[in-house]
């Protein structure tokens, strides 16, 4: 009884639908077996000018190496080949870091390598150069830059001719979602692709399924983030997940936020003193060390606070020696 009482807390606790932006809630949506036809339709809502739709999905094994601890922390991904031989890399991202263009299209190099076919009788690589198309897909909960005037959700991406804004290759795709720029109502919906965004953004503040989206998919998307359905193991591990979601998102904007204030308050004294621009830059290699100095404090490792503060390793090496 006792026990019954505890679970009944936990789910009022956690609300009604879970945070899909968690890596337990992205990985419930849309990277288990069961979740396919979920999965395939998102992405058929963002594709929406591709002629081919797609039919079947296979999930593949992510082996790469190269993610950090803290990058764990902020990025949960999902790796899937489409029937039509078509790969497909979709990212949940919950912090801005400096290099994170640089990092999806890295990361975008793998399905590319994978598609060269080892011959077992020459005991090499039999490579064509035929490929098959990539999509990178990032869900950003972080804008860009904040300074923009222009609040832009979808960003897609192709390699173009600069003069006459030709495509020249469509089989490599990146599309980037900012998600902090979608701020459209339930009554304001007017494509799939909204409603999808929709979903993803709001679910956790929602009490019921609102009758526009009530049709066969986002009943199954509401039903498995309902909190009330999980077992006592899925509860556990969603309100851990959920705490690394707001303990991460916290450290990060606490420590951009300390180390912004005292850059500015050093540049002004250093401006006063010595001239404006000198003082800015000034304040502002301070700020970056605040940054620095922390996240070392909260425990995160050297190449993530590299691109947080944008310091260089070698620098941030040093900061760790002088405050140890």
């Amino acid at each position: 009884m006792q026990s019954k009482t505890k679970d009944r807390k936990m789910k009022r606790k956690l609300g009604t639908y879970i945070n899909l932006f968690t890596d337990f809630g992205f990985k419930k949506l849309f990277g288990q077996e069961d979740s396919k036809d979920v999965l395939i339709d998102f992405l058929n809502a963002l594709l929406l000018e591709k002629e081919d739709k797609i039919a079947d999905i296979t999930y593949l094994k992510n082996d790469h190496a190269g993610r950090t601890e803290s990058d764990r922390k902020a990025i949960f991904d999902i790796h899937c080949k489409t029937i039509n031989g078509e790969f497909f890399v979709v990212e949940m991202q919950n912090a801005k870091q400096e290099f994170f263009k640089d990092r999806t299209i890295y990361y975008a190099t793998f399905p590319i390598q994978n598609q060269a076919i080892k011959d077992s009788k020459k005991n090499g690589i039999q490579w064509t150069y035929e490929l098959k198309s990539v999509y990178s897909i990032a869900i950003m909960n972080f804008k860009f830059d904040d300074s923009n005037p222009i609040q832009k959700v979808k960003h897609h991406i192709m390699l173009k001719d600069i003069e006459d804004n030709t495509i020249f290759y469509n089989k490599l795709q990146f599309i980037y979602l900012e998600m902090p720029n979608f701020n459209k109502k339930i009554k304001d919906l007017t494509t799939r692709y909204e409603k999808w965004l929709f979903v993803l953004k709001n679910i956790p503040k929602l009490q019921n399924l609102p009758p526009t989206l009530q049709d066969e998919i986002f009943m199954k998307v509401f039903a498995k983030s309902q909190v009330s359905s999980y077992t006592n193991e899925e509860l556990n591990e969603y309100e851990s997940s959920l705490k690394n979601l707001i303990d991460f998102t916290n450290s990060v904007a606490t420590a951009e936020k300390e180390g912004i204030i005292k850059g500015e308050k050093e540049g002004l004294i250093k401006g006063e003193k010595i001239g404006k621009i000198e003082g800015k830059i000034e304040g502002k290699i301070e700020g970056k060390i605040e940054i620095a100095l922390n996240l070392i404090k909260r425990g995160f490792d050297d190449n993530f606070i590299q691109d947080v503060s944008g310091l260089s390793i070698e620098q941030i090496i040093k900061i760790r020696k002088e405050n140890t």
